[in-house]
């Protein structure tokens, strides 16, 4: 598939979505307490989703049943929000995407769920800087590989690793499209960054090992060796300058 270059008027389309996503996270992460049943965010989201008039990108794709993934503790990506509450001391991961006009915006965080383990708040300040720091390297005529060396180097100073087997993307008019964006390897690997270009950027960091497992369910990827794992995601817009954040509130 040929990488896609948006017009400045689709940016402000994805802006637009960006912005709902964003807020709904928002929504969302004040709501995650102890006690509080997973699939009351998917519930949260659809109504959310309804009342702002976008549509639930990830509900149905491919098959997922859900509006948002929700994966806790060693889950990576990808967990269905199902009847389990959040108990004191779990590590959540909410993974968002609504479309809206034709286009498609994306974005994930990390939060602790009451007290945490000064641990498991290193692996969720370690997570978000590395996005901002692959986010900083997204800046044309960089390769795709400057994102993901700018990730893994950070990552991998601090004592954590770096999942290889999930990756970033472009994103437009669909949720997935080229290029791939790993959040490893060589700084002078794949297509050069062009203006006009969207990416998805999210890093997925363990505090263990960087290999990966799914779960029967055919979507829920956790890590093997049962270590915290913790995800961040921006879309982002290659501009002549800085990058431009697109899933901001």
């Amino acid at each position: 598939m040929p990488i896609v270059i948006k017009t400045e008027d689709e940016i402000a389309i994805m802006r637009e979505a960006g912005r709902h996503v964003a807020e709904v996270l928002q929504i969302l992460a004040r709501s995650v307490r102890p006690g509080v049943v997973e699939k009351e965010l998917d519930e949260i989201v659809r109504r959310e989703f309804a009342r702002r008039g976008v549509v639930p990108t990830f509900l149905g794709y491919h098959g997922y049943p859900a509006t948002v993934c929700v994966s806790v503790n060693d889950e990576i990506v990808h967990g269905i929000p199902g009847d389990r509450p959040f108990q004191e001391g779990d590590v959540v991961s909410i993974d968002l995407g609504c479309t809206y006009k034709g286009f498609v915006a994306d974005s994930a965080i990390t939060i602790g769920v009451g007290r945490i383990t000064p641990e498991a708040e290193r692996l969720i300040r370690v997570t978000e800087e590395a996005l901002w720091r692959g986010i900083r390297a997204a800046r044309a005529g960089n390769r795709v590989g400057a994102i993901g060396h700018a990730i893994q180097s950070f990552v991998e100073a601090q004592g954590f690793s770096v999942v290889r087997e999930y990756v970033g993307h472009g994103v437009g008019r669909q949720m997935h499209e080229d290029p791939q964006v790993p959040n490893y390897g060589p700084p002078d690997w794949g297509p050069v960054l062009r203006v006009g270009m969207v990416l998805a950027i999210e890093p997925m960091v363990n505090m263990g090992d960087w290999r990966t497992k799914r779960d029967p369910d055919r979507w829920t990827v956790r890590t093997v060796d049962g270590s915290l794992s913790a995800h961040f995601e921006h879309t982002i817009a290659v501009t002549e300058g800085e990058p431009l954040v697109l899933t901001l509130p």
